[in-house]
């Protein structure tokens, strides 16, 4: 009974911090910090409960309430369910909101409308909570919505023209993507009444598929293209560059846990647990969806090439990393299934490292091009080294966690139908190495900047490397490489992804 309770306590838990940190006043920042950090350890906490309950034990805690009436007196429940995969994401989200937390803290110390910006924080992660604990179309709905109005006062949080453009051109496609992902819902609930997330697909949808695959696909199509909208598939990414002027913690939010990745884990779900894998290939849905995965991984990175500025690159980056969970489950194969799965996570730590980097960068020396870090090696070794984790990490270099994602992913594309998806991954593999190489180069190897020669440098003198952005880094970047040693571990990322693909299969 205690354990059916949890997946609500988890989501109630993030909304009663917003609650609390609203009416605080500026000045109360000890009460505030103390408020965030101490909802978002005992988050980490009551996920840490779970994992034994979930994995080891096989139980699927489950709370749920009538939600929605129908005309035969039924309701249609609100549902929040933990199986293996919606722990995975909530494991993710909870141990990088207490990180993001901290560097939130530290990197808005003495700005204004904190209280506001901690807030929707919050709210932003109770949405991603309620999410992946999600145990039904309607549920899955009614957070994915929640998470679009929540994260829009991020975006704008700073309140000037660039910022409050940026904000509305998410809106935008956020809001257009939302109104497909509606009426595909609404579509299939009427057709197949209401869908609860089961693994190998729910029955009633295998069955709209056997009677009416045209149908089918159709529902497909506006589920996975309202999904892409937050997934930054291409031709549907252009508002996640634009979010960039963001602070930087809500750009590693909206990179690493909470936007891109809510988008990416809801096609997880309607590939494996609503339409089921098999019955998707049998409908013909999931090569267009790998040809557009794979067209966006390369695509994403040509254009990360062609950035200047730090975490313009850093965005693109994601456009393409985030794709390749898209290739894992689109490739129809069990091991590939695993590798798109471990590569939410392995993505989220890895890319979450090199945005708190850039924001060390940007409030240290004021560096925003890349031009800029020329020498920083020297001047903040501590955030070089955990930036060139991370970038050895989306390269795919050993022994971090994204060689291991690859690997995975390349080990799929061998016994999969799709064989030609290995060459991508190559490709894509020389294009991160051609966009980080030269960073990593220019942060260790290039020259240090003369302040008597050129008006942009901050000098080449060491500059302080404030603790409260360092740590978290320092930390995800000890969480990159540690995942990829660990690999084999009985509860690490990539055994439960695995454990997660076999349900898939089964």
């Amino acid at each position: 009974m205690v354990n059916d309770l949890l997946p609500l306590i988890l989501v109630l838990l993030s909304v009663s911090v917003a609650v609390v940190i609203f009416p605080l006043p500026e000045q109360a920042a000890r009460l505030r910090s103390t408020v965030n950090i101490a909802g978002a350890v005992t988050k980490v906490v009551l996920v840490m409960l779970l994992v034994p309950v979930v994995v080891a034990e096989g139980a699927r805690p489950e709370f749920s309430i009538p939600f929605l009436p129908t005309g035969d007196g039924e309701a249609i429940p609100l549902v929040l369910r933990v199986d293996p995969l919606a722990l995975f994401f909530a494991g993710l989200s909870a141990l990088l909101w207490l990180l993001t937390t901290i560097y939130a803290i530290g990197y808005l110390k003495g700005k204004p409308n904190r209280s506001r910006f901690f807030g929707f924080f919050s709210l932003c992660v109770a949405a991603t909570v309620g999410l992946s604990f999600s145990g039904n179309l309607i549920t899955f709905l009614v957070f994915y919505e929640l998470l679009t109005l929540v994260t829009y006062p991020l975006v704008a949080h700073w309140g000037d023209e660039k910022s409050l453009q940026a904000a509305k051109l998410y809106m935008r496609y956020a809001l257009g993507g939302g109104v497909a992902v509606l009426i595909g819902v609404v579509w299939l609930t009427m057709e197949a009444g209401p869908v609860d997330f089961a693994e190998g697909g729910a029955a009633d949808v295998a069955e709209l598929a056997a009677t009416s695959p045209g149908l089918a696909a159709l529902i497909f199509v506006l589920l996975i293209g309202g999904l892409g909208v937050k997934s930054a598939l291409v031709p549907l990414h252009s508002w996640l560059p634009a979010a960039m002027v963001a602070p930087a913690p809500v750009s590693a939010l909206l990179h690493a846990v909470a936007v891109v990745k809510a988008g990416v884990f809801g096609i997880v779900r309607v590939v494996d647990d609503v339409y089921g894998i098999e019955v998707a290939w049998e409908l013909g849905v999931l090569t267009p969806l790998l040809v557009i995965a794979s067209f966006t991984v390369i695509y994403g990175s040509y254009q990360a090439l062609r950035q200047s500025e730090i975490k313009k690159r850093l965005a693109f980056s994601t456009v393409s990393q985030v794709s390749y969970v898209v290739l894992g489950v689109t490739m129809f194969s069990m091991a590939a299934t695993a590798g798109g799965v471990v590569h939410l996570v392995h993505q989220g730590i890895m890319k979450i490292t090199l945005f708190f980097c850039a924001g060390l960068f940007a409030e240290a020396m004021g560096a925003h091009k890349i031009s800029e870090l020329r020498g920083a090696g020297r001047r903040m070794p501590w955030t070089s080294v955990a930036f060139t984790i991370g970038a050895f990490g989306m390269i795919g270099l050993p022994p971090t966690a994204g060689f291991i994602s690859k690997w995975q992913l390349g080990l799929g594309a061998l016994e999969s139908p799709h064989p030609w998806v290995l060459a991508v991954l190559v490709v894509s593999s020389l294009l991160n190495a051609a966009y980080f190489l030269p960073v990593v180069w220019l942060i260790w190897f290039g020259e240090t900047p003369d302040p008597e020669t050129d008006d942009d440098a901050a000098g080449g003198t060491k500059v302080r490397e404030p603790a409260m952005l360092l740590v978290p880094a320092v930390c995800t970047a000890v969480i990159t490489v540690g995942v990829g040693v660990a690999a084999s571990l009985t509860f690490a990322p990539l055994e439960i992804a695995r454990f997660i693909a076999e349900g898939v299969f089964s």
